[in-house]
């Protein structure tokens, strides 16, 4: 399978952990979903966190994400709190929850040209490429409403191919995805790390990557 994603960039202080999460605390609802959580993403790391539903998988990757901000503790990008490194972690972030995030009155090309402007220029070749490796082609211009949601998945999924972020976080990314989509994913995260990159992805799955990590909540 080739790939479509460029090279991603290495920083330069390698001796320290991609991602450093120090005595995290979350509560929810008078309910403490995690308490003095600790864990280091490393970069060429694939960490999977799991848990019941409910133990905070979803909320952990918000956090991480800055999209939560109810929480306590420390959480360092290669060294320095979040905070002061905004610019660069965002920068280096690409994050796609459970949700889709596809327009249905687009279709996939427009849909990945939208994304990917936020960040970078990505050209039609680039997109048509992706769009061919998880299985759209034929469907490039058909509007998503048309899809299936396993289709629709694969749209959301193709700006992966296409992203320059040295961070992927991903929730539930596998839902809806079939058989042959599962090892598609699966050889998309591994390339991902054996670039350099990282990943961190909630799933049920029993993922097939020799780069793997657990990370259990609950």
């Amino acid at each position: 399978m080739s790939s479509a994603a460029p090279t991603i960039a290495s920083n330069s202080d390698t001796d320290k952990p991609m991602l450093a999460v120090r005595a995290l605390f979350c509560e929810r609802d008078d309910r403490v979903l995690f308490k003095n959580l600790d864990f280091d993403l490393a970069p060429g790391q694939v960490l999977q966190v799991q848990g019941s539903n409910g133990s905070g998988k979803t909320t952990l990757m918000r956090i991480l994400c800055g999209l939560n901000d109810g929480y306590e503790g420390s959480i360092k990008w290669y060294g320095q709190e979040i905070e002061e490194q905004a610019a660069s972690f965002f920068s280096s972030l690409l994050y796609i929850g459970h949700r889709v995030g596809v327009s249905k009155v687009l279709t996939p090309v427009e849909n990945l040209r939208w994304s990917c402007s936020l960040k970078q220029a990505v050209s039609d070749e680039q997109i048509m490429a992706a769009l061919k490796e998880v299985g759209l082609r034929g469907f490039e211009e058909s509007p998503c409403y048309t899809l299936s949601a396993g289709q629709q998945q694969r749209v959301s999924l193709a700006r992966l191919l296409i992203s320059p972020a040295s961070l992927w976080v991903l929730d539930e990314p596998f839902t809806t995805l079939d058989k042959k989509g599962v090892a598609q994913l699966e050889g998309i995260l591994q390339r991902q790390a054996q670039a350099g990159g990282s990943v961190m992805v909630t799933t049920h799955h029993n993922l097939d990557i020799p780069e793997l990590s657990v990370l259990s909540l609950g």
